[in-house]
């Protein structure tokens, strides 16, 4: 059972445990090793299939965290977690749930994992940040720029930690932005960012929906489609996410825009290639550098002074911190000590948001096929209505955010 103890208290025994001297014993801790139950970071799991389940057994490594429940709209793989959790903790107290809000309710619960596809991102995460729950969220975080903007305004408003999935900005890439921080090539003046392309509409023939899937919960706030499995490979289709262009967008774009850092602005043009004197789509910034999709198997800088890739890196010319990041074990332990010190994580909300944008913006313009301005403050295109009314989508009811 938990203590009854909840809000700024409860913040402030995490923080005397997260601070405790590293000389207080096991069995001070609990069985095995452990923190007792009463003591450490409770969790809900949203969206167990691969990446999600992946998330959910990383953060049942660290003894800080005890899961409490599990929530998927396919039973075997609602099923699978909790049977992986009630093997990790020898019981069989974690509840299997199908909707998010039996999770993103419950006073017992103080964070929330998403591993969901990508068009409920937004709207669990903000379901769960106005309850009180802090959110680490996989990316693409958002399926549009609104999204990503009301994200951030929600976690101020309630005073959350919310912490994106992009663990290659850090884990991947963390080494080449300190290598061109530290001036390694001189002044970056390009990036070229080698992903996939933009999602596509989806038209594949109904099908009859298997057992154990809650497809109407599934869409959610998509558009009502009939079930085939093929759309259960969401990337693809453009209702339910932005294709390779979010997928791997989000940590590579996210990955540059953090290692010039962008990530409280954006561009200020995006000139899709035209076949004659633009060949890349092509991010323009108004200070002057410029980011380009593609021309690169993964990403490389150009400076003043020569270029850099993670396979083409030399001695930095000074040693970098990596700014921002807190506590140790990669995303996974920044998230879980900002959770306790209330401070702001690696990834937070602005850097997520900041980072998808750029990979939306691609998107409209390779959809529109027409170069964008955009204002990176108001976060609206300049003169161009049509554009702006893809900043969203609209999203069946009952679900609104």
């Amino acid at each position: 059972m938990r203590q009854n103890v909840t809000g700024a208290s409860r913040r402030e025994t995490l923080k005397a445990l997260a601070l405790a001297p590293y000389f207080i014993t096991s069995g001070a801790l609990g069985a095995e090793g452990r923190r007792p139950a009463s003591d450490r970071i409770t969790m809900g799991c949203i969206g167990m299939g691969g990446r999600g389940s992946g998330d959910m057994r990383g953060f049942m490594a660290s003894p800080q965290v005890q899961v409490l429940a599990v929530c998927d709209v396919v039973k075997a793989k609602r099923d699978a977690a909790k049977a992986a959790v009630d093997q990790k903790y020898e019981n069989k107290d974690c509840a299997a749930v199908v909707d998010f809000r039996e999770i993103t309710s419950r006073p017992d619960i103080d964070t929330v994992l998403i591993g969901t596809p990508d068009h409920w991102h937004a709207i669990i995460a903000c379901e769960a940040m106005k309850a009180g729950k802090d959110v680490f969220c996989e990316k693409p975080e958002t399926l549009t720029i609104r999204e990503g903007r009301i994200m951030v305004e929600t976690a101020r408003r309630y005073g959350r930690i919310f912490s994106g999935g992009s663990q290659r900005v850090l884990g991947d890439y963390g080494q080449l932005a300190r290598y061109i921080r530290s001036g390694a090539i001189g002044e970056v003046r390009e990036a070229f960012v080698g992903v996939g392309g933009p999602s596509r509409d989806c038209d594949l023939p109904p099908e009859p929906v298997p057992p154990g899937l809650e497809w109407d919960l599934w869409l959610g706030p998509a558009p009502w489609a009939p079930f085939n499995r093929g759309r259960l490979a969401f990337r693809a289709w453009k209702d339910y996410s932005g294709g390779g262009m979010t997928d791997w967008g989000a940590h590579k774009f996210g990955a540059v825009v953090f290692a010039m850092d962008l990530q409280h602005t954006g561009p200020v043009e995006i000139i899709p290639p035209n076949g004659k004197d633009v060949r890349l789509l092509t991010y323009v910034y108004a200070n002057g550098f410029r980011m380009y999709h593609g021309g690169a198997g993964d990403i490389t800088y150009k400076g003043t002074e020569g270029e850099a890739s993670r396979g083409k890196m030399g001695r930095p010319i000074k040693e970098v911190e990596m700014p921002g990041y807190k506590g140790a074990g990669g995303l996974n332990g920044d998230f879980l000590h900002c959770v306790v010190t209330r401070e702001t994580p690696f990834r937070h909300v602005e850097a997520c948001h900041r980072a998808v944008s750029v990979c939306h913006l691609g998107n409209l313009a390779y959809w529109l096929e027409r170069p964008l301005k955009w204002d990176p403050v108001k976060e609206q295109f300049i003169g161009d209505p049509d554009a702006n009314r893809w900043l969203d989508r609209p999203k069946r009811e009952p679900w609104t955010l």
